[in-house]
């Protein structure tokens, strides 16, 4: 029987929807519009959609949205007075530095010059440590939507194995402690794993964050197993468009896990969709406000 395929893009939908509704609360109640600041520096294609899209979607659930496109060239002093002109910014309660930057500009350094009740990334090293410590935190979007996806199938992840292909400070490291913190046992895995196929045979739960296409093989899942496909690779299709080909070689898995997301249409439909979520947060903390509902 095919697996249950997860359906990243209805779970986003609903829960952009909540996350209106909570904007909606917070104006009503307390007169505060959570706001959004994107910075995009250069004009990469991939970034200018990313940036558009959460632009869009920002302001779709009632949200201000402030975006701020610098030269490729822009100096990093430059760079750092925009982000701390945001820093002091009574409007701005989330504020996101689109990566990649330009090799020119240190991203540790930058990241870093965010103002951590800002960093609706996740990738502050403050919010980064106290995730890591159990304690709350702004968490990465893409490894908090992993875990609302996980969660549509399973109630409870409590002693699930669990398996993080990759290690990257953005998706693989968050989402162990993520999955830490739902009492999953959790197994990280990565380029100089020996017998990589063998360890993900024992996972309840496979999460595959590396970057490279079709690299999971069908018998390489433990059957019925749930997979989470968090990779994307362009690839030219035969009609000239770029199809988006995910880490596992979804045909063959499809025959073998309980359930898995598809690419598209799994993982990165929750990115922007946790975006909000976290800048919900973050404008009910920095106002002193309870936690929103969603």
């Amino acid at each position: 029987m095919p697996a249950k395929i997860i359906d990243g893009k209805a779970i986003a939908a609903t829960l952009r929807e909540d996350c209106a509704k909570e904007a909606a609360r917070l104006v009503r109640d307390h007169g505060v519009t959570p706001g959004l600041a994107v910075v995009l520096v250069g004009s990469d294609p991939a970034s200018q959609v990313y940036v558009r899209s959460k632009g869009k979607q920002t302001r779709a659930a009632g949200m201000a949205s402030f975006e701020h496109v610098l030269p490729a060239e822009v100096s990093e002093a430059d760079l750092l007075a925009v982000i701390d002109k945001l820093n002091r910014d009574p409007a701005v309660h989330g504020i996101l530095v689109q990566l990649p930057l330009p090799k020119s500009l240190d991203s540790q350094k930058i990241v870093a010059a965010i103002d951590p009740a800002k960093d609706v990334d996740g990738l502050h090293p403050i919010n980064a440590g106290r995730l890591a410590t159990g304690l709350p935190a702004l968490t990465p979007c893409t490894p908090l939507g992993c875990i609302i996806l996980t969660k549509s199938v399973h109630a409870s992840l409590q002693g699930m194995n669990a398996v993080v292909i990759g290690r990257s400070n953005l998706v693989g490291r968050p989402l162990l402690q993520l999955l830490l913190n739902e009492n999953a046992t959790v197994t990280i895995a990565h380029s100089r794993t020996r017998d990589l196929a063998s360890v993900c045979r024992n996972a309840d739960l496979l999460y595959a964050a590396v970057g490279q296409k079709e690299m999971v093989r069908g018998d390489w899942i433990k059957p019925g197993a749930t997979v989470i496909d968090i990779g994307i690779t362009r690839v030219p299709g035969a009609d000239g468009k770029d199809r988006l080909i995910g880490d596992v070689a979804y045909d063959e898995a499809l025959q073998v896990a309980g359930a898995i997301t598809p690419v598209p249409g799994g993982v990165g439909q929750m990115t922007v969709a946790c975006l909000l979520v976290n800048t919900l947060r973050a404008a009910s903390a920095i106002h002193r406000l309870p936690p929103p509902k969603v």
